[in-house]
């Protein structure tokens, strides 16, 4: 099972790519295919056809994934990179910025 360092729900900033410098919250992790995808961010035009859901169809905007290397988490406003380390009180491992040394 792949490991990722980035969760849902973390604040991103996409470093890469056509949407360079975009920021938004990850609403959901695609594992198998390393990609998230990131709220408000490379959005795409989708053609739905009319069914018993949506009986008008149309066109529907909603955000297409992107590669989970060209996203970093945000801390403070700044991009930081993410380690593990143990927690002294609890003992359980936890996700720590690498700039602060602070639990994220």
């Amino acid at each position: 099972m792949k490991k990722f360092k980035i969760k849902s729900g973390d604040t991103v900033k996409v470093i890469a790519g056509d949407h360079k410098g975009s920021e938004g919250k990850v609403l959901q992790i695609l594992k198998d295919k390393d990609r998230v995808v990131v709220e408000g961010v490379n959005m795409v035009s989708k053609h739905t056809k009319p069914s018993a859901a949506n009986p008008q169809g149309g066109i529907v905007k909603k955000e297409a994934p992107l590669h989970i290397s060209n996203v970093a988490l945000i801390e403070n406003g700044e991009t930081v990179r993410v380690g593990y380390d143990l927690d002294k009180e609890s003992g359980k491992k936890v996700r720590v910025s690498r700039k602060s040394d602070k639990a994220i």
